[in-house]
């Protein structure tokens, strides 16, 4: 082989390894948003809940203005996107929820949702 052959096969291998390494990040950060997303879905949902259960008069089972009693459904405290930590006050509830993927920094996926009576505030903590 001719020297400009042996120069553009060792081109291509260079672009190809540099499209390969290109397309892992780019997966890895899709990962990362995807489970973000729905780790804020989840939060989301269980926010809803919690003011359903609050806004439910006691003797239809609910908190008849409070959320004290309210916890998470057994099998909604683990999915699929992460696992969720509820604190009850009663007034309040704030729920944890904690990704399953990592995010940039090492650790894993944090976000925080603060439950009122009429509000979800979603905040990313990590």
């Amino acid at each position: 082989m001719g020297q400009q052959q042996l120069l553009l096969i060792v081109l291509g291998v260079i672009v190809v390894g540099i499209a390969v390494v290109v397309g892992i990040n780019l997966f890895n950060a899709n990962a990362v948003s995807s489970n973000r997303d729905g780790v804020v879905s989840d939060l989301n949902n269980l926010g809803a809940m919690g003011q359903q259960y609050y806004k439910k008069p006691t003797s239809m089972g609910g908190g008849g203005n409070t959320f004290t009693g309210w916890t998470l459904p057994a099998e909604l405290d683990t999915t699929a996107n992460g696992n969720y930590v509820l604190t009850v006050n009663a007034q309040s509830l704030t729920i944890e929820g904690y990704g399953t993927e990592l995010a940039p920094n090492g650790s894993k996926i944090n976000h925080t949702a603060t439950v009122g009576p009429s509000s979800i505030t979603v905040v990313k903590t990590n």
